[in-house]
């Protein structure tokens, strides 16, 4: 089985390669997309198996592609982390995301909860 793939869409170039890091720790595969236009675009084109969303991005704001990710059959099954400091928008957004994680993230907390995330291998190995 190849590794799941965990879309980082975070404009902070420093936070995300620490996600992906973390990420690929976890044996994630990553991209790192850093607007959310661009994010929307990717989308079009890849089913990753865990989002992690900047909610303040140029372009297209995290918000809005949270509302086209759960809009999309095709990533029905995507579980999507909020990445923020902004409390309130993350409250009123919480239940559209599988969690939201408020920053400042540590690498650690990141990595242990990659490694929960990751979908068994098809023969129930880990």
């Amino acid at each position: 089985m190849t590794n799941p793939l965990a879309l980082i869409i975070e404009d902070d170039p420093y936070q995300a390669t620490i996600f992906a890091e973390a990420l690929q720790i976890a044996e994630f595969e990553t991209q790192i997309v850093q607007d959310g236009q661009a994010a929307l675009t990717q989308l079009t084109t890849i089913t990753p198996a865990v989002v992690i969303l900047d909610l303040h991005l140029p372009q297209v704001s995290g918000q809005t592609v949270l509302q086209q990710i759960r809009a999309d059959k095709r990533l029905a099954k995507t579980r999507v982390l909020l990445a923020t400091a902004d409390a309130l928008l993350a409250e009123t957004l919480q239940e559209q995301a599988d969690l939201v994680l408020l920053k400042p993230i540590s690498f650690h907390q990141l990595r242990d909860l990659a490694k929960r995330l990751r979908p068994p291998d098809i023969t129930g190995l880990d």
